[in-house]
């Protein structure tokens, strides 16, 4: 880890930055993969900030275990980006990103994080999100070739199919695709302690109803009311009691 909160702005980094895919792209994609019947991948660079090139000189200083005796004031020059650095994102997004265009994929101009490839009738879909990439198409070959190129250039994990991706639960059969959020709002309730609260199908009693007030005296939206030494303006509402 290096120490990033030391470093200056616009002299040891700059555009921070980096593109991820958007949560309606990934719904359109599994929209798409659905209606054609097509198996959504997906895999995980290890380590993936460590394969970013560094276009600044940044220097660190050197940690302690692996210091040199006798030149422990002397500092080291990072060619590769480390966890830690501000511009460690955007050094492995720029990394992926020369890779895919060096290997003919189509950069989608309105969703910079959609990577598309087309080869005759072959065509092929790559989201990226940081470390984590969902792909699919129409051609077995084509994604098996793309499997083993990704595991040539980086070291990768091979996830098989997508299963668990920005939150949403995906089960894939045969004929269909399931969606859904239940690990996420599970995650959110053991989070906050509350995995053994009582479940509730409604958030109100059965039976109410619910009507316009029409009752009471309104407000008038032209006064302020003195609260302590802050003014309050009070918009137009209806008051009364039930």
């Amino acid at each position: 880890m290096a120490k990033g909160y030391r470093q200056r702005e616009g002299v040891e980094y700059v555009e921070m930055f980096a593109p991820v895919i958007r949560m309606e792209t990934v719904r359109l994609l599994i929209s798409i993969a659905a209606q054609n019947k097509w198996p959504i991948f997906q895999m995980d660079v290890k380590s993936a900030f460590l394969n970013g090139v560094l276009k600044e000189e940044v220097y660190i200083e050197q940690p302690h275990s692996y210091m040199r005796r006798g030149e422990e004031k002397k500092v080291l020059r990072l060619k590769k980006a480390l966890y830690g650095l501000k511009k460690a994102r955007r050094a492995w997004n720029d990394r992926i990103h020369t890779y895919f265009v060096e290997n003919k994929y189509e950069q989608c101009p309105v969703e910079h994080a959609l990577y598309v490839k087309k080869h005759g009738g072959r065509i092929m879909f790559i989201a990226l999100y940081v470390d984590d990439l969902v792909f699919m198409g129409n051609d077995a070959e084509l994604i098996k070739k793309f499997k083993r190129t990704m595991e040539k250039e980086f070291e990768m994990t091979d996830l098989g199919h997508m299963g668990y991706f920005l939150g949403l639960e995906v089960k894939q059969l045969e004929t269909d695709i399931f969606v859904s959020q239940e690990r996420y709002v599970e995650d959110i309730l053991s989070k906050f302690k509350m995995a053994r609260c009582s479940p509730v199908s409604t958030p109100m009693e059965p039976g109410t109803k619910l009507s316009k007030f029409d009752g009471g005296d309104h407000v008038d939206a032209n006064k302020t009311f003195l609260k302590g030494s802050c003014k309050i303006n009070v918009t137009s509402i209806a008051v009364g009691e039930e």
